[in-house]
């Protein structure tokens, strides 16, 4: 048999039928796939248990002989069932198997060995369904024989089990069976890792944690193989990032001239003057815009810190020699507001002589066509759109800057068609999610960071109240009663709902906004005694309800979701805008970027269905003018959930990057970066940045130490050659 490496392709050695359930489950090709699929967790399969003595419900061990076994057809769907009833001298037990008839040749009568698993109870009966169990070579009947059998049962009972990511058609005992096949045939496999970081690391070899992790025999067999995987894949990550933030640095690129004349007087028309963040934040991306070498940074920085204008003062110095930016938007919501508030920053003379064209799906097309041709053309200098921007009908003149506005929104290989449409294009990836250290060095290690704090002068903050529907009736009184004193004083205000609509209305609601009279009248109309639980809020029945009601006649009311048409979105955003709209009941299309200095007050509805990152950028809405802003946030999590404890964390701060911590540590191995091993590899295997943060950071110095002494790993091809391999992996965890 030909010798079998991590290369080598699963069918063939596992069997065609068990390969190609694997496949289909979590795109399993080769050995390498399946090796790396690592157990999620371990079990012991616990201390030995008497027959009858069993209690249902819990993992038990027993030590038993097979009396009978019998094969029959499943009546209610197709298959068969393998029946086995064992005992072990006192009582008696039932085991059985779905659809495999090989166990007909291990479980053959007078059998002894080991039987693991959940007890159950089926038509009064007793049994073990799908349990492990280990048979004795021999029976032994010589003098002493079973006592070495129940000391090689209360050995096996305490090995450790593997228990793996599975599926219905792919369990977790399946998995197990096929890497056991794998690991008997498996040719020693080669370390990648120079000698020098396994031995100061104290790493264990590559193939020898490869085999422990899966075959352990006591805990401190898994336990260190993990630690020493953990390491590798940090490290093999962080190698693979800096390697690339190397290569993208050795790239040409057109500079671009810092203190130009458009720069200099846009800066000469601000009524103020700029943060000492923006400050820095825009001296070193007017560096980076002057290199020879492409520029990629991230520029992350609280809601309202004003990093559209840093990307701005960019776009001109990009301008100044005839060169192009686009700024690219995830909604049609924030491209028109990002058009309308450049427009106006600029100032009529500098717009028209820089050119500012908006493109998005639903423009019409004439409008469509002149856009096109202004940036064929380069008589427009700055780009505004959508996922438009990305279409192959659109040709830049000469793009020098791409801008990726909240850039998590984007997949890689959408900002790579993006930069496509230039020569090396200057990059700057913005967000208003504050990201904790630990996730950009996992998932933006190749981009430098900038990052903004602090908050323009005059903004008068936010204040943050958890509004419960059940424990605090008062304050939900005060709440509508606030409303109505904001919108007296010619405020303005949001209404958050996490659906866009749904059959039945709110009676709750109804009833809360309008008072004794509205609730009599909805309890005349609800006959039975017992109100039903109140529906998810959304939208149209929000809008519905405040517009009928009585206290909030004259006040304009409307609605606004991602999926209306892009004119109508407009529309709306320009009224609010302008002040002829009161209310703007919405869902999280308001999310980012919109800015109505005149709106105070923000109410989310069903609060506990939201993120705190999520929360944190919806509130940042308001508190953008002269007047302080006020989020309240109505729930009915119940005392002690993680819901409840998501929204106490957003009220307790307006710290963005605080907030950023306390969501890392409640998701825990959640979808920071996501850690599902189903469907292929999609993110981080064992690496979790929610725990292992300090090893991440050691490992990038390993890996930056490495690399300054041997930058194209010449002499370690393997690990050059792995590394190479992460290259889709890092593309997508950036997605994620």
């Amino acid at each position: 048999m030909e010798n079998v490496t991590l290369e080598t392709p699963l069918v063939g050695i596992i069997g065609d039928r068990t390969a190609t359930v694997l496949e289909r489950a979590f795109e399993m090709h080769t050995v390498e796939d399946l090796l790396m699929h690592f157990p999620r967790r371990y079990s012991k399969r616990g201390e030995l248990s008497p027959l009858k003595e069993l209690p249902i419900g819990e993992h038990i061990t027993v030590v038993a002989e097979v009396l009978e076994v019998r094969e029959r057809r499943m009546q209610r769907r197709n298959g068969s069932l393998i029946e086995a009833r064992i005992t072990d001298g006192e009582g008696f037990l039932t085991i059985t198997f779905f659809n495999q008839k090989w166990r007909l040749k291990d479980l053959q009568a007078r059998r002894r060995g080991v039987f693991s698993g959940k007890v159950s109870e089926y038509r009064g009966a007793l049994q073990l369904q799908q349990p492990d169990y280990e048979l004795f070579e021999h029976r032994d009947d010589a003098p002493g024989g079973e006592a070495l059998s129940e000391a090689a049962a209360k050995a096996w009972s305490q090995v450790p089990v593997p228990l793996y990511p599975a599926t219905g058609q792919a369990q977790s005992w399946a998995i197990h069976r096929a890497i056991g096949v794998v690991l008997d045939q498996l040719d020693p496999v080669p370390d990648p890792l120079p000698m020098y970081v396994v031995a100061t690391e104290g790493l264990m070899s590559f193939d020898q944690a490869l085999r422990l992790v899966h075959q352990p025999e006591v805990d401190e067999h898994w336990q260190q193989a993990r630690q020493s995987l953990l390491f590798r894949e940090a490290f093999e990550l962080q190698l693979a990032l800096l390697d690339r933030r190397r290569r993208v640095g050795l790239a040409p690129a057109m500079p671009r001239e810092k203190d130009g004349e458009l720069l200099t007087r846009f800066d000469g028309t601000l009524p103020f003057t700029l943060t000492g963040d923006q400050q820095r934040a825009g001296e070193t991306i007017a560096n980076d815009l002057a290199d020879v070498h492409p520029m990629h940074r991230l520029l992350q920085g609280e809601v309202g810190s004003g990093k559209t204008l840093v990307a701005l003062r960019a776009m001109l110095q990009v301008a100044e020699d005839g060169g192009q930016s686009a700024l690219l938007s995830p909604t049609e919501v924030l491209a028109s507001q990002h058009f309308r508030s450049i427009n106006e920053s600029l100032g009529p003379d500098l717009a028209a002589e820089v050119g500012v064209v908006l493109l998005t799906g639903r423009m019409p097309a004439a409008e469509r066509k002149k856009a096109l041709l202004a940036l064929a053309s380069g008589a427009a200098r700055i780009a505004i759109g959508t996922h438009a921007l990305l279409g192959d009908k659109v040709s830049m003149y000469d793009l020098g800057l791409v801008v990726i506005d909240e850039q998590h929104r984007f997949g890689v290989d959408q900002r790579e068609a993006l930069r496509k449409k230039g020569n090396n294009p200057h990059t700057l990836a913005m967000t208003a999610t504050p990201i904790p250290r630990t996730v950009a060095l996992t998932a933006f290690g190749d981009l430098e960071v900038s990052t903004i704090k602090e908050l323009p002068a005059g903004r008068q903050g936010i204040k943050t109240v958890v509004v419960h529907e059940e424990y605090t009736p008062d304050r939900k009184t005060r709440m509508w009663q606030e409303v109505f004193s904001q919108l007296e004083e010619g405020r303005q205000i949001y209404f958050v709902c996490p659906a866009i609509d749904q059959t039945e209305l709110d009676p709750e609601l109804d009833a809360e906004i309008d008072g004794p009279v509205a609730a009599h009248t909805a309890a005349d109309a609800n006959a039975p005694a017992a109100p039903p639980k109140p529906p998810v809020a959304n939208v149209t029945d929000t809008v519905a309800l405040l517009r009928r009601s009585r206290k909030y006649e004259g006040i304009r009311v409307e609605g606004m979701y991602g999926s209306m048409p892009t004119d109508e979105k407009d529309r709306i955003m320009q009224d609010f805008a302008s002040g002829d709209i009161g209310i703007l009941v919405s869902t999280t299309v308001i999310e980012v970027g919109v800015n109505v200095p005149n709106a105070s007050m923000m109410i989310v509805r069903n609060a506990d269905r939201f993120g705190i990152s999520q929360l944190h950028q919806l509130r940042g809405r308001v508190g953008r003018g002269q007047h302080a802003g006020r989020c309240l946030l109505l729930t009915s999590a119940e005392e002690g959930t993680p819901a409840l404890e998501r929204l106490l964390a957003v009220a307790a701060t307006t710290d963005g990057f605080q907030l950023a911590e306390a969501d890392l540590e409640q998701r825990r191995e959640g979808d920071i970066l996501g850690t599902r091993q189903s469907g292929g590899r999609s993110t981080l295997r064992l690496l979790r940045v929610t725990e292992h943060g300090e090893l991440i950071v050691h490992a990038r110095e390993v890996a930056a130490d490495l690399l300054d002494g041997d930058p194209l790993l010449e002499q370690y091809p393997l690990l050059a050659s792995r590394i190479a391999a992460e290259e889709s992996h890092i593309e997508n965890l950036a997605k994620s």
